[in-house]
């Protein structure tokens, strides 16, 4: 069985080459005794920790003080209000947050040795089962609408051509890791972990976990084009009570917050289909090929202004979205059309090819957005692509057509955040052959549900509009890079 932690010179001689260690810049962590390594779940229940590990969270979850970070809710209460999702550094604030959390755990348990597990769904999409029995004395059980997340499994982050980090890049790996795996994750389990209130299930520890090893896992062996940790973009620092901060700088890389993980493998297969045989599939996407959904008969809504610099271009009202996929049909008129030309032509850097209008970003609206009855449990949600073609391969979708996900992870976070609106950044995917004529703008919500899935409506939507703003698309490449001899591994 391999140990929890490792010794400095056992992990240079096993995890480091000699070039990587003189290349990758001096930190206090690696100046540490240990650096502890994250096992994956099947690993850690036969570890000395997993004792350890119930009697932590059975401990935490009995302390009824939110105030006391030994609590659980403590943690919950935190990711509800400080949690940073669809916006820079969602991956970076949660590698923070499970590394302090697992402070508390070897805390609370007395064992200075534990670690977090993970949970490598890649390999096998069931809920593990100790996290599914509902015996009175199992700190692991929470209601849960959905135990196999296969729907959830993306290959789209993980391809060749996502070379970038952060958002406002062309696709930005962040950006990707969040609308797959991570929130249909959320969303397909359902119960707790279909809210902000999510991290109430402890699978959400060996989900994040996991989220943490996939961003590491893709930057070796240098790093792709994440910005180097000297750059600004990595100033400042995240708070999570006394005595618990971390400056961003540090989460740039895990050894520097000295953890490891036992297996970095990047997924390149989906896992086998085992128990998601059975699970209701409607109307979603295998990869092997699908039909873009029907359109659907909504109230057309008319281009206006906006204000604040904003305009829209026209849309659709009073969308209600049950357990089938539909399309939302935008046509542009010609006026809108030079202005989208125009937009897309500035986002794309191509000023002097036309694009010398006001408006320089394009973005999807969702007005008005409000789950209903049951829905709020979870078990199901939407891809929301732009300009899907008629016949369409989903992981190719991923990358050239989505815009995000909407499901009830996305709605209590947009409630929880101040209303029921939500926005997608659009530049980049219009922008191409197709915008040169850009008579209509399509947008498709492809419902994706697991083995217990939603039925009837789900979700209402007020309004569905293709917006310009004035504001730019964000696509700075300015950042610092690692110098040619640096390795990140």
């Amino acid at each position: 069985m391999e140990t929890q932690h490792i010794s400095r010179r056992r992990f240079v001689k096993g995890a480091f080459s000699a070039i990587a260690i003189a290349a990758l810049p001096a930190r206090s962590a690696l100046a540490q005794s240990t650096i502890w390594t994250r096992l994956e779940w099947q690993q850690f229940r036969s570890s000395p920790q997993y004792a350890s590990f119930l009697d932590a969270i059975r401990l935490m979850r009995a302390n009824n003080n939110a105030a006391d970070p030994s609590s659980w809710r403590y943690w919950t209460d935190l990711h509800m209000n400080a949690g940073l999702h669809g916006v820079p550094y969602f991956l970076s604030w949660h590698r923070a947050y499970i590394h302090h959390f697992e402070q508390r755990l070897r805390t609370v348990s007395g064992n200075s040795q534990l670690t977090l597990p993970y949970w490598d769904y890649y390999k096998n999409p069931n809920v593990p089962a100790e996290f599914t029995d509902p015996s009175s004395n199992n700190p692991l059980y929470v209601n849960r609408v959905n135990t196999n997340v296969y729907d959830s499994l993306t290959l789209a982050p993980f391809q060749a051509s996502i070379v970038n980090f952060q958002r406002g890049t062309s696709n930005a790996f962040e950006v990707l890791l969040e609308w797959g795996p991570h929130n249909p994750v959320h969303n397909i389990i359902g119960g707790y972990m279909a809210g902000m209130d999510a991290s109430m299930d402890p699978i959400f520890w060996l989900h994040h976990c996991n989220i943490d090893r996939l961003w590491h896992a893709w930057a070796l062996p240098d790093g792709k084009n994440m910005p180097w940790y000297t750059d600004p973009y990595w100033s400042g620092s995240f708070n999570f009570g006394s005595g618990m901060s971390t400056q961003r700088d540090r989460t740039y890389h895990i050894n520097w917050m000295n953890y490891h993980y036992d297996d970095l493998t990047r997924p390149s297969t989906f896992p086998p289909r085992a128990e998601a045989a059975r699970m209701v599939r409607v109307q979603m996407q295998t990869g092997r090929g699908s039909r873009r959904p029907a359109a659907g008969a909504f109230t057309p809504a008319g281009p206006r202004d906006l204000g604040g610099g904003r305009r829209s271009l026209g849309g659709a009202r009073n969308i209600s979205l049950a357990d089938v996929s539909t399309t939302v049909q935008v046509p542009i008129e010609a006026a809108g059309r030079q202005q989208l030309q125009s937009a897309l032509a500035r986002g794309a850097g191509a000023a002097a090819s036309g694009g010398n209008g006001q408006y320089r970003s394009v973005r999807v609206a969702l007005e008005s957005v409000r789950m209903n009855g049951q829905a709020r449990n979870g078990g199901f949600y939407y891809n929301v692509y732009a300009n899907l073609p008629e016949d369409y391969d989903a992981e190719s979708a991923q990358l050239r057509n989505l815009l995000g996900v909407i499901g009830p992870f996305e709605i209590a976070a947009a409630e929880h955040h101040g209303g029921g609106n939500m926005s997608f950044p659009a530049t980049g995917v219009l922008a191409g052959p197709a915008a040169s004529d850009a008579r209509e703008v399509s947008i498709s919500l492809v419902r994706v549900g697991g083995r217990a899935v939603q039925r009837g409506q789900s979700i209402s939507i007020g309004e569905i509009r293709v917006e310009l703003s004035t504001e730019e698309p964000n696509q700075d490449g300015n950042f610092i890079r690692k110098p040619a001899s640096a390795c990140y591994c």
